[in-house]
């Protein structure tokens, strides 16, 4: 009999590596009778803080209303209409709810539609690293080729490599993906880089992907809550521009999966009938939560960023007593990525930090291009476990 094999395209997409230590901590915890001695996790991007109660409360209720069956595969006409609101309020930007935003089943399925929709087998995509992994594993999920290009660390703080990344631009470019704020790097596009982007993207005709799924988690404004400036503001109605977003992060609803993206009316009408072929629709009693999150979730959103600071400014007078360790600046999400001498198997690493101390971290090695050397931490849980993570990493460094 002959053996049926699994697709070749799908045997060489990468096993997430954050994963793999995520699934040995879990084991721990599991083999673990002491509920007191649990693994401190800090590699997954989410905060310990569950999602608010009104937004839990607008769910239950959408239920009872009966808001359980199919809706539209761009999202509910209400619920588009409220992210319009959002970032007419927010950004003082305009869109189109009914031809420019296709609500999605979270952030990634936002990039996977995205992407399948401007890729065919034998393109290729540029992806600026170090950088969440997902946007390049669908890309090789598309049988399409990507070329990372790091980050260069200057002074301090990331930039991109404008030179690097139009020297990798071929006939067969498609695509052009950055994040923004970035996980992990916590860097911040400036308003030069997003018109030098889309200069680039104009140029030589290619699809700008921006993940902003962080627009909110920002430090370097006038005030606390301000958000990042979307590249949304700069782009034509022309322009091959898609922004990719989640409520998952600003309003902490990670396990509801809900997202959007924004495009051209082309892109959008593609994305919204891909939706029927991937998830259909994202659920709607958990598109009413959002909505409500959207209305009434700026005090939440605030008070949720003044302890992200606090936890930041923590971990980074941490981090600055420990030899060895160099902290780029950050200036939005909830991640630092610092480089620790004399590492050069950043998994090995936190493998045996994981083992030997509880304290969980993600590779710098899993990010992509220019990661290997350093680690993620997440400082979005509460400070108690931030306190003992970053005690433990200490002596851990100082042990070696």
């Amino acid at each position: 009999m002959q053996r049926a094999e699994i697709a070749s395209s799908a045997a060489a997409v990468p096993y997430s590596r954050i994963r793999e230590l995520a699934e040995l901590a879990m084991h721990m915890d599991t083999t673990n009778p002491d509920p007191n001695d649990r693994v401190l996790r800090l590699y997954f991007g989410e905060s310990n803080i569950p999602t608010p109660e009104f937004i839990k409360r607008a769910a239950q209720k959408a239920m009872a209303d009966g808001f359980t069956f199919y809706t539209e595969n761009a999202g509910m006409p209400s619920t588009r209409a409220a992210l319009a609101r959002y970032y007419s309020e927010i950004h003082n930007v305009t869109v189109d709810p009914a031809t420019q935003i296709v609500v999605t089943n979270s952030g990634v399925q936002a990039l996977n539609v995205a992407i399948r929709c401007v890729l065919n087998p034998g393109d290729e995509a540029i992806v600026l690293t170090p950088a969440w992994p997902n946007g390049s594993a669908i890309v090789g999920m598309c049988n399409a080729k990507v070329t990372q290009i790091a980050h260069p660390l200057k002074d301090d703080r990331y930039t991109i490599d404008f030179d690097a990344v139009e020297a990798a631009i071929t006939p067969k470019t498609r695509l052009l993906l950055y994040t923004s704020p970035s996980n992990p790097l916590g860097w911040v596009a400036t308003n030069e880089d997003q018109d030098r982007l889309l200069a680039l993207s104009r140029k030589y005709g290619l699809w700008l992907i921006a993940d902003e799924v962080y627009e909110r988690l920002y430090y370097g404004g006038t005030k606390l809550g301000e958000p990042v400036p979307t590249i949304w503001k700069k782009a034509t109605p022309e322009d091959a521009v898609i922004v990719a977003q989640s409520f998952s992060k600003t309003w902490c609803m990670t396990g509801w999966r809900v997202g959007w993206l924004l495009s051209r009316p082309d892109l959008c009408t593609r994305a919204a009938q891909l939706n029927e072929f991937i998830i259909s629709h994202a659920p709607s009693f958990a598109q009413r939560a959002a909505e409500t999150a959207l209305l009434w979730g700026e005090n939440s959103v605030r008070e949720m960023l003044a302890r992200l600071k606090q936890n930041r400014d923590f971990c980074l007078a941490s981090l600055a007593r420990m030899n060895r360790v160099r902290v780029p600046q950050t200036e939005g999400a909830f991640y630092l990525f610092p480089r620790v001498d004399g590492v050069d198997d950043s998994f090995e690493f936190c493998r045996k930090l994981l083992i030997e101390t509880k304290v969980g971290l993600a590779p710098g090695v899993a990010f992509g291009e220019g990661g290997e050397g350093s680690i993620r931490i997440c400082y979005a849980a509460e400070l108690p476990i931030l306190q003992k993570a970053m005690s433990r990493l200490g002596d851990f460094l100082a042990s070696r």
